[in-house]
């Protein structure tokens, strides 16, 4: 992810005035395929004279090249380093000039850009996006620059920092068999540096045409002023094979996995507890969120109350789907519970803890009370994140890439709503199992013994 600020909240403040109508919130979704494969979605709001833009291209760390880890990210950074028409700066210049903000990030399963503005320069934007599609100023300098821009990138966040990514980087290489869901998709210095030009032309030409993307517009936009703006920059973009897709599925583990691990700059041990989860589009996958929503979901969770509060083992209790959310996943992915705990603890003693508040799930179900307090939350947590039109522009983007229907926005507080008791013990029961579960215990290195200061001599010795 590129380290420019983005406007998250404040320039789409549409829900409050719709709520205050319905007590459903549906967002208005239109979405319109051009002739050369790109899909178009509009989400119409006037409430704010902005729009949030998206484009999401449905490749990311699964589909990058062999011996070429974190070629996807690399690949994310060279995209704001210009055009033949745009030079280097132009993109930014253009959009922060009015008040606007723009950022990249990369996934498994997509990469996106994503642009917020005031509505007078979606035009511009547009023609920026659609240009970098065309083409890229692809030149050794530039290349070079980024490998070192994204080299630092993984010292800073991975190998110089406490516990690293060890939560999403290491577990996933001991959880999944297949290339495509193991590697480090950071990105080997090795690999990062092996990258040539040739591997940037080819990657842009395979996996940046316009059949492999979604661009979404949301905000102060009419759906005919969208598709007709979509039509006016990218219809022209002739379509490009895109390589077939493998097939990446892997059944649940069958055996647990245990691995230990030092950490030079922790101060205190951590555990992270990985599962496979249920595939997207399975009728586990709503209930798989529920559930870990209510065993870690902040400090109101099974887990902080009975680890943190309770047994007082650990001092944290957090949750992760990879690095995605329970719903834009397209492939293996993993539920990880990620702690840190006493030095008088043990990582026995936090998995025991799991177990057992696992265990009260599977037996005794969840109260109507309960349930009903975590799917509020979660419905208050996925309407709060569709405030912003770049959130909306974004997630719209990313449903329709994965699941061929951005309409899903509006399923999903159904599928929330919908899940019952029965179904955590279902999902508890079935994948929250010892078998299925994949667990590094990290701790800190042993700091040396400090030598004892000699003893000043007593007045009147002799030295």
């Amino acid at each position: 992810m590129r380290q420019l600020p983005v406007l998250l909240a404040g320039l789409g403040l549409s829900m409050s005035a719709l709520a205050a109508t319905s007590d459903k919130w549906d967002l208005p979704v239109h979405v319109k395929k051009l002739d050369n494969g790109m899909t178009v979605v509009v989400s119409e709001d006037h409430s704010s004279p902005t729009v949030g833009v998206s484009v999401v291209y449905h490749v990311g760390m699964r589909l990058e090249p062999r011996n070429r880890t974190g070629f996807a990210h690399l690949f994310e950074h060279l995209m704001f380093q210009g055009t033949p028409n745009a030079p280097k700066g132009v993109f930014d210049k253009t959009i922060t000039a009015g008040g606007g903000r723009n950022n990249g990030s990369t996934r498994p399963d997509f990469t996106n850009y994503i642009e917020t503005a005031p509505v007078s320069a979606l035009e511009p934007i547009l023609w920026l996006e659609a240009d970098r599609m065309k083409t890229l100023d692809f030149n050794e300098k530039t290349l070079k620059n980024q490998q070192d821009v994204v080299k630092e990138e993984i010292r800073v966040n991975v190998k110089n920092q406490p516990y690293g990514g060890f939560m999403w980087i290491d577990i996933s290489q001991h959880a999944f068999q297949k290339w495509e869901n193991n590697h480090d998709g950071y990105g080997s210095f090795e690999d990062l540096e092996g990258a040539s030009l040739d591997d940037v032309r080819a990657f842009h030409r395979d996996y940046y045409g316009p059949n492999n993307a979604v661009l979404a517009i949301s905000g102060d936009v009419t759906p005919a002023q969208g598709f007709a703006l979509a039509q006016k920059y990218f219809g022209s973009i002739a379509a490009r094979p895109t390589p077939k897709s493998g097939d990446f599925s892997e059944p649940m583990n069958k055996t647990e996995k245990r691995i230990e691990q030092t950490d030079a700059l922790a101060q205190v041990p951590a555990i992270a507890a990985a599962w496979k989860i249920p595939e997207r589009g399975s009728r586990d996958q709503a209930p798989m969120a529920v559930l870990a929503e209510l065993l870690a979901g902040g400090d109101a969770s099974r887990l902080y109350q009975g680890l943190v509060k309770g047994r007082e083992i650990a001092l944290n209790v957090d949750s992760l789907f990879g690095l995605v959310d329970p719903w834009t996943y397209d492939g293996p992915t993993l539920l990880t519970v990620f702690a840190l705990y006493k030095p008088s603890s043990n990582a026995d003693a936090v998995l025991a803890a799991i177990d057992e508040e696992v265990a009260k799930v599977v037996t005794d179900g969840v109260d109507e009370a309960t349930l009903k307090r975590v799917k509020t939350r979660m419905l208050a947590d996925w309407n709060n994140s569709l405030e912003s039109f770049i959130n909306r522009a974004d997630t719209l983007a990313k449903l329709q890439t994965l699941w061929g229907d951005a309409n899903v926005v509006n399923k999903i507080p159904g599928w929330i709503e919908g899940v019952t008791s029965a179904d955590l013990q279902r999902v508890a029961a079935t994948y929250l199992v010892k078998n299925n579960r994949t667990v590094i215990d990290r701790k800190p290195v042993a700091k040396p013994a400090v030598a004892a200061a000699p003893a000043a001599p007593a007045a009147g010795d002799k030295k």
